[in-house]
């Protein structure tokens, strides 16, 4: 039955049931677009399985073995060019729970404006559409050669849609989180499943060095492809744009306390850095049974070999397994992604529109929008031509807003005219240097430049920002959350609260740079550390 034996469609069809059982039952407890958006109720193991889920999905496999299996290792970076901003996840996490807001949006709507606001939540809205379309055309290609073409990708994408549009729409983030603890330990599974037997059929590590004896393409640096400077503009682009990522308001703020925010965001996402490396690994592995097997090796079959070696290697069962962590992984990011474009929808654009309906009303027209969304994410997957430039596309698109965020953050001379300037100019930028011969990262430097110079130049020739608004961002920030915090308005202390104070560098100027604490100067360190231990024991693995 669709190129899959008996058992394989038992074992996926008991996790599609169970997976959409445990997200309608979250959909019980929803009572309002709080719970539905923003529900801040999550411990320390639920926030890590939350943020390595929704970091983690079945087309970044795709995305990694595909560059692994053209490039060599240094096809890793397709995706380890987050390893280096990791460290900085510890001090981003505290400041997404302190402004204590539903969506991201809300918090652009304090430091710049509702104008602002808007232009945030429609390139968001933009943003999570293709990423959504992303992960839909990596897991069809999976899906496709995972059962030999005997379930398209055009008939896998709208299928694996629809599962996740079930549940999402149902119990909203409460369900994506929910769902993310059983989806996440899947897609471990999913990532790690296939090396021992490909491993293996290549003659383990020996035989895969012997085989592919290509220096370079056994490097983690490839000087014609992948090299230091790619590496750290990604990089760079990555840290600027993940502060204007929609869903990581959830990542970060959805957990009881500051510290779950902090935890399961540096945690989730080391544990993703170490699936990263199994599915290089896979697509080096998978290079050398091709050249082994005398098989085709062209760029028509990179993006379907992670799929294709589960085909060759998993007996029926192992097979349905790996089928369901698939599935789990792209469900797992796609909900959550879609909750919170649903959520800048209603709550950014429509409820300033709609003043003073219910709360049942603003949670109906969410699961419209959520739906509208999706199949314009599925659009996108179909008119996608691979996974890779999807990726490129993707990544490209948050730092036109990080940037203004990270100005209004340390800057307080920074105002909505900056905001609007520097995200004109930056996609100006990109368009503009699309047409150029230079080279990707320089292309990169140069619009983030030019993004940043335009909204300093911006700010300087027009007014100040609203003071009151810019004391207030700042004083949220400077303020720890409270146990048992109970939030009426987003980006607002609870009643009766008063904005806390921290020691600060450059006192008396319009620059904030708030003197760290010991606990940020620790996590900082340790997750460098792990950062640092990562990279060596992958490099001592491969040899």
């Amino acid at each position: 039955m669709f190129g899959l034996a008996l058992l394989d469609v038992v074992v996926i069809a008991g996790y599609l049931l169970g997976i959409t059982s445990l997200g309608i039952w979250a959909g019980r407890r929803v009572r309002g677009t709080k719970d539905f958006f923003m529900p801040r109720k999550f411990g320390k193991s639920m926030m890590m399985m939350h943020a390595f889920g929704t970091g983690t999905a079945s087309d970044q496999a795709v995305v990694v073995s595909a560059g692994t299996f053209k490039n060599g290792l240094s096809g890793i970076w397709f995706q380890w060019l987050w390893m280096f901003n990791t460290p900085f996840y510890w001090l981003i996490a505290p400041i997404f729970r302190r402004l204590r807001a539903n969506t991201t949006a809300d918090v652009y709507r304090l430091r710049f404006g509702f104008s602002v606001s808007v232009l945030f939540a429609i390139v968001g809205i933009i943003g999570l559409a293709v990423k959504i379309g992303l992960m839909l055309k990596g897991a069809g290609a999976l899906i496709d050669a995972g059962t030999n073409g005997a379930v398209s990708s055009s008939i896998a994408m709208p299928v694996v849609a629809v599962l996740f549009v079930i549940y999402g729409t149902a119990g909203g983030l409460s369900a994506a989180i929910l769902t993310d603890y059983i989806q996440g330990i899947l897609t471990v599974v999913f990532s790690f499943i296939l090396l021992p037997s490909v491993l293996q059929a290549v003659g383990g590590l020996p035989g895969l060095r012997e085989t592919v004896n290509d220096p370079q393409m056994l490097s983690l640096v490839a000087p014609d492809k992948i090299d230091l400077l790619f590496i750290a503009t990604f990089a760079l682009l990555s840290l600027i744009g993940i502060v204007a990522q929609p869903f990581i308001m959830g990542v970060c703020a959805a957990g009881r306390t500051e510290m779950d925010g902090r935890f399961g965001f540096v945690v989730g996402n080391l544990i993703k850095r170490v699936c990263s490396a199994a599915w290089a690994v896979t697509g080096i592995a998978g290079l050398a049974y091709f050249m082994q097997e005398g098989l085709a090796v062209d760029d028509s079959t990179s993006d379907r070999v992670f799929g294709q070696m589960a085909q060759t290697f998993l007996a029926p069962g192992w097979l349905g397994l790996f089928v369901a962590a698939l599935l789990a992984g792209v469900m797992s990011s796609c909900d959550s992604f879609m909750i919170s474009a649903s959520g800048l929808f209603t709550e950014n654009l429509y409820r300033p529109l709609r003043v003073g309906r219910s709360e049942k009303h603003y949670l109906w027209v969410g699961r419209i929008a959520a739906l509208i969304i999706v199949s314009a994410g599925l659009w996108v997957a179909f008119k996608m031509p691979n996974v890779i430039s999807g990726l490129k596309t993707w990544l490209k698109i948050a730092p036109m807003l990080g940037v203004a965020f990270w100005l209004g953050l340390f800057w307080k001379r920074f105002n909505a005219a900056g905001a609007w300037a520097s995200t004109i100019a930056g996609f100006l930028g990109w368009l503009g240097m699309s047409f150029t011969k230079l080279s990707e990262p320089i292309q990169i430097l140069t619009y983030l430049f030019l993004s940043i110079v335009v909204g300093v130049v911006a700010s300087l020739l027009s007014k100040r920002p609203i003071a009151e608004n810019v004391e207030r961002f700042h004083g949220l920030i400077r303020t720890p959350v409270a146990a048992g915090e109970k939030l009426t308005e987003p980006c607002q202390l609870p009643n009766g609260c008063e904005f806390g104070t921290r020691p600060m560098f450059f006192t008396g100027t319009d620059f904030e740079f708030p003197r760290p604490s010991k606990t940020s100067v620790v996590g900082f360190l340790l997750a460098s550390l792990a950062v640092a231990a990562m990279i060596s024991g992958f490099k001592y693995l491969i040899g």
